[in-house]
């Protein structure tokens, strides 16, 4: 029988897709999008580090710093969308962490086995393992259909996503253990906060596509 959470998760999802296929078509979807997005990151960050013990000036340069990083993030996503080809680049590198996450999830519940690391209980190798997979067959699907040519550094990019979208989800993880906190907020219903589904592509998206630029621009 499926759990109150998992169906929350699932709707949340369902809706989560839709509004993607709405972004990807119009641009001030993205707009708005992106603000709420940045918005909710922030509130939702600096609650979260208001439960952590350490020096308060600590806190306002590691406040001030990620606002800084998610502004330029969310700035040049959205400059960069304006052009088609570069729009469509970006967005494989939103659904290669969407797969990671999902094969994560996917994975780690069907197969269970060791745990990764102490910093998240819930994370097992063969989810780790499920999230290189799964992202690198999206990233492989994706462009084998741009490029005539589909290049092995396609898959090594793939799997470098995943690695540091795997590394962002446990960073925040990391926080959230150190603020004795569940989950960052409550606004998307079965998934938590803006920064519980989106951690792992703020660090995921950048470097997967300063790879691919280096490689192939």
């Amino acid at each position: 029988m499926i759990s109150l959470n998992l169906k929350k998760r699932i709707i949340t999802s369902l809706i989560l897709l839709s509004l993607c296929l709405l972004i990807i078509r119009f641009n001030f979807f993205l707009l708005y999008s992106l603000i709420i997005i940045g918005v909710f990151s922030i509130i939702e960050f600096s609650n979260l580090f208001k439960n952590i013990k350490i020096h308060k000036t600590y806190k306002f340069l590691i406040n001030i710093f990620f606002i800084l990083y998610l502004f330029t993030f969310l700035s040049l996503f959205f400059i960069l969308s304006n052009f088609i080809e570069l729009k469509i680049i970006l967005f494989s590198f939103v659904f290669c962490c969407v797969a990671s996450d999902l094969g994560g999830y996917m994975f780690g519940k069907i197969f269970k086995g060791p745990k990764l690391t102490k910093i998240s209980p819930n994370k097992t190798i063969s989810g780790a393992i499920g999230s290189i997979l799964l992202s690198s067959f999206v990233m492989y699907f994706i462009f084998s259909s741009i490029l005539s040519k589909l290049e092995y550094k396609i898959l090594i990019i793939g799997i470098l996503t995943s690695v540091f979208c795997q590394l962002g989800d446990l960073l925040f993880s990391y926080l959230k253990r150190k603020a004795k906190m569940k989950d960052t907020g409550n606004f998307l219903p079965g998934h938590g906060g803006v920064l519980d589904r989106f951690d792992g592509m703020f660090l995921g998206i950048p470097i997967g596509f300063t790879i691919f630029s280096i490689i192939f621009i």
